[in-house]
């Protein structure tokens, strides 16, 4: 127990708590448009297996840590560049990513999803949870290969994986709302998965791309729409209320006509009656 005591190991649990939140948001997104498309209680039911099953793969992979060492073991090689098993997964999950991605971005722009009963009856909750199964093993293996790096107890690593997924279940609910309700904000997520599976590829191609471009870029498109958001929001509010006139049926109204009509005439007469009279 003498590692309570050491200042050391408190540091590199918070600072690998923050990284694995960090590493996570893409997972968080992922799986809030995924689950965003079963509706309901489906949903959130959805989100939480989600990000349990992602919890579970990262504190296995934790605990097979010579596995993950052998998976950066170069295989063989490509026109020169050496590929690994890490190096297969990477390419793999960021293929699927880039297709998944593109297919909801097409989904979007096409209008194919104004008839939500159809789309959420395509989308089946096992569905849902495969998909989100095989891109957990490959934002895990991410986040495992960057935890092994930064701190020499596993478990240090696991409890910095339980924290940031807690994190990220607190989180996830008001993310996955906030992007259901906003369509640009959706499709903003899905742009944002386009570049992390263009990164996963070029990561397993050998190309390392710094992260901090990556949430860099990320960061600057988020406050933008966040400016849009706050814009639209107050150009609404601006909007002057609608006025409300009340409906009539045509007898009544033309009864009603009929009657002004005749008020019109006998006003009229008594007006010249009295012309006269003063004359």
């Amino acid at each position: 127990m003498d590692w309570v005591a050491n200042p050391e190991v408190w540091i590199s649990l918070v600072t690998l708590t923050v990284l694995e939140i960090v590493l996570g948001i893409d997972n968080v997104i992922f799986i809030s448009i995924l689950a965003g498309r079963l509706g309901g209680k489906e949903a959130e039911r959805a989100r939480v297996v989600g990000l349990s099953l992602a919890m579970g793969m990262r504190v296995l992979l934790l605990l097979g840590i010579s596995w993950i060492v052998r998976l950066t073991t170069p295989l063989f090689s490509v026109f020169g560049h050496e590929l690994s098993g890490r190096d297969l997964i990477l390419l793999g999950g960021g293929l699927f990513l880039l297709g998944k991605s593109t297919f909801e971005i097409h989904h979007k722009l096409e209008g194919d999803d104004h008839d939500d009963a159809g789309d959420r009856a395509g989308a089946t909750f096992t569905r849902v949870i495969i998909q989100i199964l095989l891109l957990d093993l490959v934002f895990s293996l991410d986040s495992v290969i960057t935890a092994v790096g930064m701190a020499d107890r596993v478990g240090v690593m696991i409890a910095a994986v339980v924290i940031a997924v807690g994190v990220m279940l607190w989180s996830s609910g008001p993310v996955m709302r906030f992007v259901g309700k906003h369509p640009t904000v959706k499709m903003l997520a899905l742009a944002f998965l386009l570049l992390i599976g263009m990164s996963l590829v070029a990561e397993g191609a050998e190309f390392h791309i710094p992260k901090g471009y990556i949430y860099f870029a990320m960061g600057f498109a988020v406050l933008v729409e966040a400016l849009n958001l706050r814009m639209k929001r107050n150009r609404q509010s601006r909007t002057p209320p609608v006025e409300f006139h009340e409906r009539r049926m045509p007898e009544f109204a033309a009864a009603s006509d009929s009657s002004d009509a005749s008020d019109a005439s006998d006003a009229d007469d008594s007006s010249a009656a009295d012309s006269e009279a003063s004359g």
